[in-house]
């Protein structure tokens, strides 16, 4: 019996043991959840870090931009206009040609020959022609005299007549024949680019081939074509503006800009029903052919200097069902989330019209993380990469 409750006392001496360590264990987690709780209320409390820019003042230039696409001043479409064997190709593809250079050459034998043909005819006729106005001359003073009758004077003034006529037709052929022989040279009706030659030497060609001999573009000065909209036109026009007046860069492929000016120099008849837009053409300098058509690249026109414009990056606005807000941070740091008028973009930059004042505090960096009347901290912006100033573009 001792035995046994010796062990009854062990036992509950253990257990004992077990339920302290267990209520120290469980004392320690609570500690250790509150003071998590704690951590996260005090991190709760910490205002939000947010990057701030200045809204700027200054003036800017105000540009319209527009794709374009460059096209030779006047573009002749060479074709032959006789029926022949090409024997000759006299230009080089892709070269400057004068005007009335001979391009091509068609055989020209047999059009020579039909040459021959028409001027003997003409002889001949010229001939007989001779002979009834001999006659004619003859029959008259005898007609005066009566000594031959009124039919005979009738007759041989017919048949001079009749003769004259045949020499004008005969002449008419000659002339036609000699054109022919002309057309055998075929020659560039412009100064300008001849293009690649479509058909080979040998080939057999007509007028009524399906493809040109080749192209000859007149470049200097070159075409660059654009189209605006119908409501930038009537807006422009509204303003008593005159396009030919607009200096215009162009910027090319690689982004370079194209050294010499150009101007507006002409404007389709009508808007484009279906699009709505309205095709306008400049013209710029292209001495040394450095354009040529089929070239892509983007007109840029100044239309007017902005003073006093507000400035802040574009990342600064929120746009919300048609509204634009920016989170404007006042002198003790809280937020005022103000509704603002845009206007045009600039590089990485917007024009504010209404709504900021200059040299105000703005969020451009974490709007999502404020709202109105909320503290924040506030760094300054620094921008990814600065955009050098760029075309406005028209809202």
């Amino acid at each position: 019996m001792e035995s046994t409750g010796t062990n009854f006392q062990v036992l509950h001496g253990i257990r004992r043991a077990g339920g302290l360590w267990a209520m120290m264990g469980v004392l320690s987690l609570a500690l250790v959840v509150s003071g998590c709780r704690k951590d996260e209320k005090n991190a709760a409390v910490q205002p939000p870090t947010v990057e701030v820019a200045t809204v700027i003042q200054k003036d800017v230039p105000i540009y319209n931009e527009w794709v374009g696409a460059t096209d030779g001043s006047i573009n002749a479409v060479i074709r032959p206009q006789v029926t022949g064997y090409l024997i000759s190709q006299n230009y080089r593809e892709g070269e400057q040609v004068k005007k009335g250079q001979a391009l091509f050459e068609i055989d020209p034998r047999t059009f020579q020959a039909a040459l021959n043909q028409a001027k003997a005819l003409l002889s001949q006729q010229k001939a007989r022609h001779d002979t009834t106005k001999a006659n004619l001359a003859r029959i008259k003073p005898l007609a005066e005299k009566n000594a031959v009758s009124q039919k005979d004077l009738d007759d041989a003034t017919g048949a001079e007549l009749s003769a004259r006529a045949a020499v004008e037709a005969a002449q008419a052929a000659v002339d036609d024949a000699q054109l022919n022989l002309g057309f055998t040279k075929i020659t560039s009706p412009v100064d300008g680019v001849a293009g690649i030659a479509k058909t080979q030497l040998g080939n057999l060609v007509s007028p009524n081939m399906q493809e040109e001999l080749t192209s000859v573009s007149a470049l200097n000065p070159i075409k660059v074509y654009i189209t605006v909209s119908e409501q930038l036109y009537l807006k422009f026009r509204e303003s008593n503006g005159r396009t030919d007046q607009l200096t215009l860069e162009l910027i090319l492929a690689d982004g370079s800009v194209y050294p010499y000016p150009g101007k507006f120099a002409l404007s389709d008849r009508q808007v484009d029903p279906g699009t709505g837009t309205l095709k306008i053409g400049a013209l710029f300098p292209n001495k040394d052919n450095l354009l040529r058509p089929g070239q892509y690249g983007r007109i840029r026109a100044l239309m007017q200097v902005k003073k006093g414009a507000l400035l802040v990056p574009q990342r600064a606005v929120t746009e919300i069902q048609g509204k634009y807000l920016v989170a404007v941070v006042g002198a003790d740091n809280k937020i005022d989330i103000r509704p603002v008028q845009v206007g045009e973009r600039v590089g990485s930059d917007w024009l504010i019209d209404k709504g900021l004042q200059p040299g105000e505090q703005i969020v451009a960096e974490g709007t999502q993380k404020v709202r109105s009347g909320a503290l924040v901290t506030t760094k300054p912006f620094t921008p990814a990469e600065t955009a050098k100033p760029a075309a406005a573009e028209k809202r």
